[in-house]
């Protein structure tokens, strides 16, 4: 049995323990692209690393329905870092 995915209604809750990973997450993402991995396959990997880790964790479905929303978090700019305002 899976356990139950916990997502966020949008709102953005961030954590000590998710600032950490992140951090963790980032810190490894520029020593790869110091050492020369295209920041494209970097990209595409963790992506894969994540959802699969995810799925394994959760399952098919629970993390299909988490990443329906997606395209909504992204247009709105909650994954753009640098924001250019006009």
């Amino acid at each position: 049995m899976h356990k139950s995915p916990i997502f966020s209604d949008g709102s953005q809750v961030v954590t000590d323990e998710r600032q950490a990973a992140l951090r963790y997450l980032l810190d490894a993402w520029e020593e790869a692209v110091y050492d020369g991995v295209d920041p494209d396959n970097l990209a595409t990997a963790a992506i894969f690393a994540a959802l699969s880790d995810m799925v394994d964790t959760y399952g098919e479905e629970p993390v299909a329905k988490m990443t329906e929303g997606l395209p909504d978090r992204i247009r709105l700019g909650e994954f753009t870092v640098n924001r250019t305002t006009q």
